[in-house]
């Protein structure tokens, strides 16, 4: 999937589910948490300003980053069948160092 983000937004493949709790069972999928953690694919141009610049993104591709629950709008890629976030740079909290 070949997605360029537009404005202050960008695009964000959420990090895989945890299959284990910490005591060691096993969870289905239907009782999965969807991580709040993932790595940036593809970054916008940046905030339009009112005086009409535009203010640089704070995130960078390959950043890892945590963000809200409901950030973004999932897609899911035709020929890879992989799911990513498009969300707003807003919706991010931090940049994890790691």
């Amino acid at each position: 999937m070949n997605l360029k983000p537009l404005g202050d937004r960008i695009v964000v493949r959420r990090e895989e589910a945890e299959e284990k709790t910490s005591g060691g069972i096993v969870l289905p999928d239907s009782a999965k948490n969807k991580p709040q953690r993932g790595t940036v694919l593809a970054v916008g141009t940046g905030k339009m300003l009112k005086d009409g610049t535009r203010r640089p993104l704070q995130v960078r591709k390959g950043d890892k980053v945590l963000f809200t629950s409901w950030a973004g709008d999932e897609f899911k890629g035709r020929v890879t069948g992989q799911e990513v976030l498009l969300m707003r740079e807003e919706d991010v909290l931090a940049v994890v160092d790691a």
